[in-house]
């Protein structure tokens, strides 16, 4: 037992190596490739971009070319707008009762201060009956109270040198003993104004 427990006592120490452990070699991957792109993918993506940067140019020169063209629809619709309003306000002065009255009076009517009607139904005739003879009490051509603007340079159609402000056409001579002697004389020179205090 003895060496049993001397053995048991000795330090156990580990033997040396003196031979080195055998290395374990191994063969390394070779390294994977990066692979280069193609270059078909590359002319696709570079062709795609100018493609979509193009189609928006075009896309933004025809929004702007719509623009200036509605602008150029909006000025001519103003335009004519405005000149519609100029023809309508001419028709207006061409159907006035004051113009109507002067080419009445240009082709030699005067207004009767007893008018007569004629009846449809059976073709009588209701009022005097008699021709009007002597001047009107209304003188539409060239001395009207108030002119009208619209028509004051318009040529009458019955007479085309006169108009309603402008040169008066002659005027029919009246015959003697026109039996209208209750007409009131012509207003020339204004609305008649009562007299005050």
């Amino acid at each position: 037992m003895s060496t049993a427990t001397s053995a048991l006592r000795a330090p156990a120490v580990a033997p040396l190596q003196t031979e080195t452990p055998a290395r374990r070699l191994w063969a390394v991957q070779e390294p994977v490739r990066r692979r280069r792109p193609k270059l078909l993918y590359g002319v696709v993506a570079v062709l795609g971009a100018f493609v979509i940067a193009g189609a928006q140019m075009v896309l933004s020169i025809m929004t702007t070319q719509g623009s200036y063209e509605l602008s150029t629809l909006s000025s001519q619709q103003r335009e004519l707008t405005f000149q519609q309003q100029i023809l309508y306000d001419e028709v207006a002065g061409l159907g006035s009762p004051q113009y109507l009255a002067a080419n009445a009076a240009a082709l030699g009517m005067v207004i009767d201060e007893s008018p007569s009607y004629l009846r449809l139904s059976d073709g009588a005739l209701l009022g005097a009956g008699e021709v009007s003879y002597g001047r009107s009490s209304v003188d539409a051509i060239g001395r009207g109270v108030v002119p009208n603007a619209l028509i004051s340079d318009t040529p009458l159609v019955t007479a085309p040198d006169a108009t309603i402000k402008g040169k008066p056409v002659a005027p029919v001579t009246p015959v003697e003993d026109s039996g209208v002697a209750n007409t009131p004389p012509p207003i020339t020179d204004g609305l008649p104004t009562p007299s005050t205090h």
